[in-house]
């Protein structure tokens, strides 16, 4: 089993596994959208990995014989990676806590994402700590960005 012991330092994991993923977000096949986030710095930025296989049930539509990954799943999965920075952040692990769409701006699709590709999603907070954060963030294939928006989201966040 993964170590997810906290360190003085940061006083959060560095790293979220799967396990730990689904601890923290409410999401599950066939719409998780992130296999680990590492680089963690809590209320500030991480990096979380997907990696994209043929699989995948949208590919069966999205295109026949041209699977693309579609791009509104590509933001899907960096608001999923913000999610799991929030959680780290604010000590959500286990506590239910849910998480919402308010806005998505300065959407731009810089290149395809197929089956074979491992997306990184760079995830930034530009404001945040409480029920409602702002973040920029960047997918990127091999070094080459692919993705890029700005987004608000609100958290549901437990009772005290």
């Amino acid at each position: 089993m993964p170590d997810h012991s906290v360190t003085a330092q940061t006083a959060a994991p560095l790293e979220a596994d799967l396990a730990l993923i689904q601890r923290i977000i409410p999401h599950r096949y066939p719409f998780l959208l992130v296999d680990k986030v590492r680089d963690i710095v809590p209320h500030k930025s991480c990096i979380g990995v997907k990696c994209v296989t043929f699989n995948e049930p949208q590919f069966q539509g999205h295109f026949p014989g041209m699977p693309v990954f579609p791009g509104v799943m590509i933001i899907e999965a960096m608001a999923q990676t913000s999610g799991i920075l929030v959680g780290m952040s604010l000590d959500l692990v286990d506590k239910n806590a849910k998480v919402f769409f308010m806005g998505v701006d300065g959407v731009k699709f810089r290149r395809k994402v197929v089956p074979g590709d491992v997306m990184e999603l760079h995830v930034v907070a530009l404001r945040g700590g409480g029920k409602v954060w702002k973040f920029e963030g960047k997918a990127f294939v091999a070094g080459e960005l692919a993705c890029e928006a700005q987004f608000t989201a609100m958290f549901d966040l437990p009772k005290a």
